[in-house]
Formats: C-alpha cells, structure tokens, sequence
C-alpha cells in the first residue's frame, strides 16, 4: 500500500557569486545549540579563487549526488566576456507520504537571460533524491558562474525512480520501488524577479520540488509513477537565510592541528578545507587532534568569506574506522528494553562499495559496545536520552565502524551510533498549543508517519527558529500543516515519542 498525505514542497538552494578579472521542561537539556549564522547572508568569495569550481555532498541520498566537473564551461565564460566566478548550491528537501524517496537525473540547470544566451548550475548531470534533506540545508555543488542578469530558468530531468515504504503490521518495513515517467520537454520557469550576479556580491535561486503535486496518484491514493514536475523558482538575494550549512559528511583526507584546519573529502573526490577555533563546537567532546585519515565527520557552518573554505562551528565524528551510513530507523528489536539489532533504512553511503545498497534497508546488530551520541549536544545526559533502550523507528541516525563489518547487509556491525536532526511532517493537534510549557502535539504524517503512528509532543525552546511564514510560537495557528526539523527521543519514563525542536516550519 502506498497511502498519500499532504507533504511539504521540496526546496534547494542555488547561489552564485560573481568575480571580476580583480577581485522548557526538566526532561530538555540546558543547551540544545542552534545557530543564528542560518540567518546571516553569504559573504563574497575572494577573487584569488575565481575559476575554482567545488562540489560538497551533505548526507548523500542517491548513487551520485553529484558528477565531478571543473570550472565553468566556454560557453559559460563566452556569456560575460570571461567575467565569471563560483558558485554553490545548498539543498533542503521533505518528503510524500509514504514515498521514501525520489531519485532522479538532472540533466542540466540553466540560467538564461534576455537574449536567451544560457549558462549551466550544475556539474555533469547528477541523479538527486528530492525526499532526502527535509528542512535541512546542504551544500550540493559549486561552480563558475559569469556575471550578468537571467530572466528565467531551465530545467531539464532524465530517469527518475520512486522509492516507497511498506508497513505490514506485526513485521519489520520493507522497500519497494517504481519507475517515474517523466516528460520528455525541458521545463521552462520565468522568474518573477530577474537574478543579477554582480562581482560585488552573492545571489541565488531558490527551488521548490514539490512533491505532493508532481507525484500523481490514482483514486484510490496509490502512486500510478507517472510525475508531473511542479517547480517553484525564485531569485534570492543576501539578505535571505539560505547560506548557512546544517549538514555535511565528508571524509578527513589531511589534518592541519597548528593551523587548526583539516581537509575532507565527499564521495565524488572533491576537497573543502575546514577551519575550526576555539568556539567550534565538537560532539562528545571530541577534538582535531582525534581525527585522522579513516575519519568520516560531520560539519555544519558557514562558507568563510575570504577564502571560500567552511567555517565549522559544530564537528561530529561519525566513524573513526572509515565507513559511515545514515539513513532513518524503520524497526528495532525488540520493541521494548535493550536492542539488539534495528533495521537501517539506508540514505547515505561513505564509502558506497560495501554490501549496503542506497534506498534499501539494512539490520545492524548491537553488542552493548557502541558509542551512543547526539549530534549539537554537548551535556552527559545525551547517553541517558540516546543509548540501545531508547531506540525508536522514526529516528535519524548515522552508524560508523569498519567498512569489512558492513559487507553483509543483514549483519552490519558498528562501533558509533550518532543521532541526528531530520524533518518530520504533520498536522497541529488542535488544542495542543501550551505556550507556558514551551510544547505542542503533532501528528506525523508522510514516511516518517508510518513508522510513527501516534501523536508525538514537541519541545520549543529559545534557540527553536519559526520560519516561513511563522515568527514565534505564538504565530502558530489553531490548524496548520507543520514541519518539524530536530531530534526523535523516546521518554525514558514513558517510553513516548518526544521531538526537541530545531526549526518549526509552516506548510502550504
């Protein structure tokens, strides 16, 4: 069964920057760090660094987020008289009801302007999942980009694949898949407000995938494969959040302790350096001096505005043994008390040449010697909040341990389980709304809903964001479809879903 929900649309990011030839409860911990830098324009990149084309990859979710690509192409440079300068792309996506995922290829990207000269975004032609990222921002691609004003935008699609959750009561999930049928045509998208890449300063698109109405169903609710793509495109300027990075999972290629920098490495062979202070943040008091080149890490920041390296304040170590995967919870056994294995329904890979597959589920089996942590906490009482008891499917995780232990997908191993921010949809329970206590209910619809069926309590707090459309907790409307992006708990007294909330997103 493929049941349908409303779901949120599904969005990234695309920014340019042009360069010249010179250029409140007891249970909710004391600190749940969130950022204002998310809020903070993307400063302008140096012009030493114009012609350097970069890619980043944040929790890869299809085979290939990204092809490698160098530089911006001749006709490119043809388009500004040879001014051009990088450019990144940041993601954020949310998924479908049941759909767990729709990967599809990009064939290209195209800014066009007045004269209808054309300019690619993107690198290659990479195969995207546009249910990955749910109200998480990630940096996809960086590439050359020539100054000049664009009108419009196109966007042509290639093979495209429908990835959905079976829920069978009493047994554990499982996956099932379909071919999209796609049109053939480019699709070709006016923007209301033109965007003008200048040397001075950053600009972008933002781009809405929405996915409730662009994958049809039939009368009875059931995916019929068919998808009409349904685009939202808009020109965005520095003043709008969309800059900051919430996630990235790299490899650790080199490691600068004096110049207090490391080198990382995404899965398609680019390298961003890294640059921590005294003020990043590292979860379970982890440090530099503790990576080396079998570490996989997780980064969240900004882009430095000098040198066009990333600005860590928060670094997770995911595995010091050279694999990771991350992916959402699906089932654990057993259900109650200590877990000995849970199923891993699988979204990223580093590296991808184990016996684990993308868009499939995976067992991994608990000794009792893993390392349990959550990601941005920084207090003991994370291993009170998140250990092998207090699993739950619904929950985002990311695993870490030896590549040899993940050559079995039905016998994973693993030494680190780390738990993260996801996106979860759903409805406002009427009523529910308690702004003394800091707390609402709601009911989680989409893949996250049937793995969790009942109402669950949100948690708000100083640091929560409201964003689109929402402002404060007391802008919250007596009915409205909601997202919220943060981390899954289970109430070690009642044994309940809890979720602590980084951003509280309204929902057309």
């Amino acid at each position: 069964m493929t049941p349908h929900t409303s779901a949120p649309r599904d969005a990234c990011i695309i920014t340019f920057m042009g360069s010249g030839p010179t250029a409140n409860s007891a249970f909710v911990p004391d600190k749940l760090r969130t950022s204002q830098k998310a809020m903070c324009p993307m400063s302008t990149l140096s012009s030493r660094y114009r012609g350097k084309s970069l890619l980043a990859l944040l929790s890869l979710a299809a085979a290939s987020l990204l092809a490698a690509g160098c530089g911006g192409s001749t006709a490119n440079m043809a388009a500004s008289g040879g001014v051009s300068g990088p450019s990144f792309v940041v993601g954020t996506d949310a998924p479908l009801a049941s759909v767990s995922s729709f990967a599809v290829q990009i064939n290209s990207i195209d800014a066009i302007n007045a004269s209808g000269q054309s300019v690619s975004l993107i690198s290659g032609t990479p195969t995207v999942d546009f249910a990955r990222f749910n109200g998480l921002q990630t940096l996809l691609d960086m590439n050359d980009v020539p100054v000049g004003t664009y009108t419009s935008v196109q966007i042509s699609l290639g093979p495209a694949t429908i990835g959905y959750l079976n829920v069978q009561s009493g047994s554990a999930p499982t996956i099932g898949s379909m071919a999209a049928t796609l049109p053939s045509s480019p699709i070709n998208i006016p923007l209301a407000s033109p965007l003008i890449v200048t040397v001075a300063q950053p600009v972008g698109l933002h781009v809405d995938f929405d996915l409730r109405k662009s994958i049809q169903v039939d009368s009875s609710g059931q995916i019929t494969g068919v998808v009409t793509p349904n685009f939202d495109v808009n020109a965005v300027g520095t003043g709008d959040s969309g800059a900051y990075i919430d996630e990235f999972d790299a490899a650790v290629v080199s490691v600068n302790t004096t110049a207090q920098s490391f080198v990382v490495q995404g899965p398609h062979g680019r390298q961003f350096t890294i640059n921590v202070t005294g003020s990043t943040e590292w979860a379970n008091n982890d440090s530099i001096t503790q990576l080396s080149t079998s570490s996989i890490v997780q980064i969240s920041g900004i882009l430095d505005k000098v040198d066009a390296t990333i600005d860590a304040d928060e670094v997770a170590i995911l595995s010091q043994d050279g694999f990771r995967a991350t992916g959402l919870v699906t089932y654990v056994t057993p259900a109650t008390g200590t877990a000995t294995s849970f199923d891993l329904y699988v979204r990223g890979l580093l590296p991808t040449t184990t016996g684990l597959t993308l868009g499939q589920i995976a067992q991994v089996n608990l000794t009792g010697t893993e390392n349990f942590f959550i990601y941005r906490w920084h207090t003991p009482l994370s291993q009170f909040l998140f250990n092998s008891s207090l699993l739950l499917p619904g929950q985002d995780v990311s695993i870490g341990g030896p590549a040899s232990g993940a050559s079995n997908p039905n016998a994973v191993s693993t030494k680190r389980v780390v738990l993260r921010h996801w996106g979860y949809n759903g409805t406002l329970v009427p009523n529910s709304l308690n702004l003394t206590n800091g707390t609402f209910q709601m009911q989680v619809t989409g893949f996250a809903g049937l793995l969790i069926p009942q109402k669950v309590t949100v948690y708000y707090f100083g640091g929560t964001a409201f964003r689109y459309g929402l402002t404060a907790a007391s802008a919250v409307p007596a009915q409205i479809n909601l997202r919220v992006v943060g981390l899954l708990l289970k109430d070690p007294v009642s044994g309940q879903p809890v979720l602590l909330a980084h951003y509280v997103d309204a929902l057309n």
